[in-house]
């Protein structure tokens, strides 16, 4: 043991978490750099998703020209500035094969901001619904989200509900009639599951027949590595709901793909059914019942105001390059399912299982994060022994998932961490293999 579990119980309740299984990301990493502090330890860190590549140079270059124009002094646009937003729409077309106008991309402060304005409006356009079903394992703060916005939720594990298996689960989730919106991530947050087209075209089907709306989290776009969705307006293209659903919103993060989460900045995409859907219910919160104006001017303007003015520019750079062919940033980010695989190999190696293994009859892919899992140890007895090993993780309580196991991302772990890591897990499965 390199942590002894005193101290790991009195930093526990020093920060008053009740319970290691269901803490925060942001209370484990707080959590783990005090314990960093007193034990002189580093950690291998594997909680949070950090971005651990250097963010695109054209990103970074058209902000800093942003900057020295002068845009640091002027609000910009509540929609969002002509360049991102003629951009966005572009990529779309370049890289999902979906046609959503320019002034249905509007800038927001990262897909966090997203989610919370999508459950502000779509979540109030009819009275008589509740909330969201969430298809987990997924995001914990977006459940925090609808929380503090006082909304129920309702949710499933898809663990045992893939391919045609979906459709069933749908119906008994959606056939109340009280679920305003269908949100799920696509590479998965954290099962890394990514679904099939066919999978799409269910959920895409069930939220027309009950007129709800799909707001697909695309944070890790592009980043299922077993396909090439790279080339743009070239297929493959990225998997979407937008192929089959009337309403949906597109949520796009230039925070893994683009490395550049420091600065907030993403886009959402919303269907043109959508945006001119009419719901008198919307004027108790907003001064018009037309969706995209209430989004706009109501959520989004009462949120924040927009977001970044040089931060947008940045981001219309990145597209633009993408766009032209000239930014190939997926390949940039394949080192991420790289060290996912080495990953894997050693925690296989040393007794550790997969919790989400497979993509209905193929593997799952190498990507930013995977789950694991040790014998018929829980989530927080699993957590708390990695801890006392020099390794963190999260719990995979805490995104709806009925398993036990930990969230691993292989963004933070650097290539010299590997032996490090590999004998950390030496050493826990010699102290907790069955002998």
């Amino acid at each position: 043991m390199l942590v002894p579990f005193e101290i790991i119980n009195k930093k526990l309740k020093e920060q008053g978490i009740n319970s290691i299984e269901t803490a925060s990301i942001r209370e484990l990493l707080r959590m783990i750099d005090d314990i960093e502090k007193e034990t002189d330890l580093q950690f291998v860190r594997m909680e949070m998703g950090i971005p651990g590549l250097p963010p695109e140079s054209v990103g970074i270059n058209a902000q800093i020209d942003a900057l020295k124009n002068g845009v640091a002094a002027l609000y910009p646009n509540i929609r969002g500035i002509d360049e991102v937003k003629n951009e966005a729409s572009r990529f779309m077309k370049n890289f999902l094969d979906v046609d959503i106008i320019p002034e249905y991309c509007v800038p927001v402060a990262g897909s966090m901001q997203a989610g919370i304005a999508c459950f502000l409006t779509i979540n109030r356009m009819y009275k008589n619904r509740e909330g969201t079903l969430f298809i987990d394992p997924g995001f914990p703060v977006q459940k925090v989200q609808c929380k503090l916005l006082g909304q129920s939720f309702r949710s499933f594990d898809i663990y045992d509900y893939r391919a045609e298996k979906l459709q069933d689960k749908l119906e008994e989730m959606l056939c109340d009639g009280k679920v305003s919106s269908i949100l799920y991530s696509n590479p998965n947050n954290p099962s890394w599951i990514c679904f099939t087209d066919r999978e799409l075209s269910i959920i895409g089907k069930m939220a027309n027949k009950y007129e709800v709306t799909v707001i697909e989290d695309l944070a890790y776009f592009a980043m299922d590595f077993r396909k090439d969705y790279g080339k743009p307006g070239v297929p493959p293209y990225q998997p979407t709901v937008a192929k089959y659903a009337d309403r949906y919103v597109l949520c796009i993060s230039s925070s893994k793909a683009f490395s550049y989460a420091g600065e907030r900045i993403g886009v959402v995409a919303i269907s043109d059914k959508l945006w001119n859907t009419k719901a008198p219910d919307l004027l108790r919160y907003h001064s018009s019942d037309l969706f995209g104006h209430a989004f706009v001017f109501g959520t989004v303007y009462a949120l924040s105001s927009g977001t970044s003015h040089s931060a947008q520019h940045a981001l219309a750079a990145m597209f633009k390059a993408a766009n032209e062919g000239s930014l190939d940033f997926v390949s940039h980010i394949k080192k991420y399912g790289d060290m996912a695989k080495e990953m894997k190999k050693i925690f296989l190696q040393n007794g550790f299982t997969i919790v989400y293994d497979k993509d209905i009859d193929e593997p799952v892919a190498d990507g930013f994060y995977f789950t694991i899992t040790y014998g018929d140890m829980t989530s927080g007895e699993l957590l708390t022994k990695l801890i006392a090993h020099g390794i963190c993780a999260m719990a995979l309580n805490i995104t709806g998932s009925k398993k036990h196991g930990v969230r691993a991302c292989s963004a933070q772990i650097k290539p010299e961490q590997i032996p490090v890591l590999n004998q950390r897990l030496a050493a826990f499965n010699e102290n907790y293999s069955k002998k």
